[in-house]
């Protein structure tokens, strides 16, 4: 008995309209925002409609808006560790965006050689012929993480109580995405 072939439509993310950022806490006063620049996302959405997604970011393409001091502590082993674990990955399960464009993704997330399951919530803004006659999509993610589970431990306390740097890191990915 042979069973029909699934057919899937290939997205790739566009770098220039595609975004990987984080964000977390600060002196427990305010947050810390970062982005990675080199970013790869493939979608697949299948003909049931369920997505599933792979992508990765390079961790020394991390770009944050201090100095360069702590862009250098932030890929070194304290924290990304960037010369041993280069990149960032993650691969969901499939998963069905609900009618009103909703989405929640089980995947797995990798960060430092550390696999931890993670769900990731956001929209899938469906499919749109641009004017060149590509066919274009975007996905927008969002999940928060515990840092020290991905062995990023690095803190300082704070004069009267409490840690210089929070534990919860929002994640946020934007992609536009091209079919292949």
């Amino acid at each position: 008995m042979s069973t029909a072939p699934t057919l899937a439509r290939t997205f790739a993310g566009d770098r220039d309209h595609s975004s990987f950022g984080f964000a977390v806490k600060h002196m427990s006063i305010n947050t810390f925002r970062g982005t990675f620049a080199d970013v790869e996302a493939t979608v697949t959405q299948h003909d049931d409609g369920a997505l599933v997604v792979v992508g990765s970011a390079a961790v020394e393409s991390i770009s944050v808006t201090s100095p360069a001091d702590l862009r250098t502590h932030l890929l070194g082993p304290d924290f990304f560790d960037a010369v041993q674990h280069p990149r960032i990955a993650f691969a969901s399960a499939p998963a069905q965006p609900a009618v009103d464009g909703t989405i929640a993704l089980p995947g797995e997330l990798t960060i430092r050689n550390v696999t931890r399951p993670i769900t990731a919530t956001g929209t899938w803004s469906g499919v749109v012929e641009d004017p060149f006659g590509a066919t274009r999509a975007a996905l927008a993610l969002r999940a928060v993480i515990d840092r020290r589970d991905y062995g990023m431990t690095w803190n300082l306390p704070l004069p009267r109580g409490g840690d210089a740097l929070g534990t919860d890191v929002e994640i946020v990915v934007a992609l536009e995405l091209v079919a292949s």
